[in-house]
């Protein structure tokens, strides 16, 4: 009788330890989604300041502009929540959950250091992936048709073809990446790295990188939400709160986007002392390609529609297709 007990009691507390090991990972993935998108907006605000020699967001609270981050939570929480009167009240409503949620997904399968350090490790984590920041631009596409104004299905419309458009690089590229290393689990291919990888992977990095920003609609890849055009493209009608989950999710979108091209092109963890600060190597990273972000946003005018489209088939495309022809080259020698 005591030896079953024993093994009943054991796997009670086997199970009790999963469940707290799996609820600390979510309260991680959770509090990360929480705050780096807005250490990325607050960062936004200085750079931006910094270069362009903007006032404002300097002054606000006194030390450095502290408090703008919070002035524009205070001012977009006062806003009135407006529906338009011929809009599909519900897909209107349900667009900025869509367009931010798939992020908070996709962090859970990003590893951010060795030894388990991921939400949870999937063996197709990169398909898993890249489908779900696929999922997330359909919120601006939702948002756009919802919204009963003109401006705004120009603008959904946009999205559409620009996500067509830049889809297929950036797959392509992850593509390069998973050949390397010989797996679709996003730790496996950061166990594979070597640092002669870098310069061998370099160009579909770029490649892999721009797509995202497109995908993103961040500028110069901004032609959805061009204000000298169409006022603010899909989001036209969008107030309040609702207006700044979509601001929220594409800071989110940052975040994603330079954690994986960390993980898929950088090394990931991979550093000085990896064994012990890993985990601070992919966050330098990530951080070093937001600012690489903002900076873009500053130094760059906004591509024309048709410019947009031709970077992408006549570029991007081809490049990337060199990239994973140059990869099984690679492979083929090193074998």
């Amino acid at each position: 009788m005591s030896a079953p007990q024993a093994k009943t009691v054991g796997g009670e507390v086997r199970g009790v330890g999963d469940v707290v090991d799996v609820g600390l990972r979510l309260v991680g993935v959770l509090v990360v989604f929480l705050v780096f998108p807005l250490v990325v907006g607050q960062a936004e605000h200085k750079v931006m300041a910094h270069m362009q020699g903007r006032l404002g967001p300097m002054y606000a609270g006194g030390f450095h502009g502290w408090a703008q981050l919070v002035a524009d939570g205070v001012k977009f929480a006062q806003k009135e929540d407006v529906v338009p009167a011929d809009a599909d009240r519900r897909i209107f409503q349900l667009a900025p959950a869509v367009a931010l949620l798939p992020y908070l997904v996709v962090l859970i399968a990003i590893p951010v250091g060795p030894h388990g350090f991921v939400g949870q490790a999937l063996d197709a984590g990169l398909i898993f992936v890249l489908a779900m920041m696929g999922i997330g631009v359909l919120g601006s596409l939702m948002a756009g048709w919802a919204s009963a104004n003109k401006f705004s299905l120009l603008g959904g419309l946009r999205t559409a073809a620009q996500l067509m458009a830049y889809e297929l690089p950036m797959l392509l590229t992850a593509a390069s990446v998973a050949m390397a290393a010989g797996t679709l689990s996003l730790p496996g291919i950061v166990g594979e790295y070597h640092w002669w990888w870098t310069p061998w992977q370099l160009i579909g990095g770029l490649v892999f990188f721009t797509a995202g920003l497109a995908e993103l609609q961040r500028p110069p890849f901004d032609m959805p939400v061009a204000d000298s055009e169409i006022i603010f493209g899909a989001y036209t009608e969008y107030t309040g709160l609702r207006f700044a989950l979509f601001l929220l999710a594409e800071y989110a979108g940052i975040v994603v986007l330079c954690a994986l091209t960390t993980v898929l092109f950088l090394g990931g963890w991979h550093g000085p002392w990896s064994g012990s600060v890993g985990w601070l190597w992919t966050l330098v990273k990530t951080g070093l390609l937001a600012f690489v972000v903002i900076w873009l946003r500053v130094s760059y005018p906004r591509l024309r529609e048709d410019q947009l489209q031709k970077l992408a088939w006549t570029v991007l495309i081809p490049l990337a297709l060199a990239q994973i022809a140059l990869t099984g080259v690679v492979k083929v020698v090193i074998s």
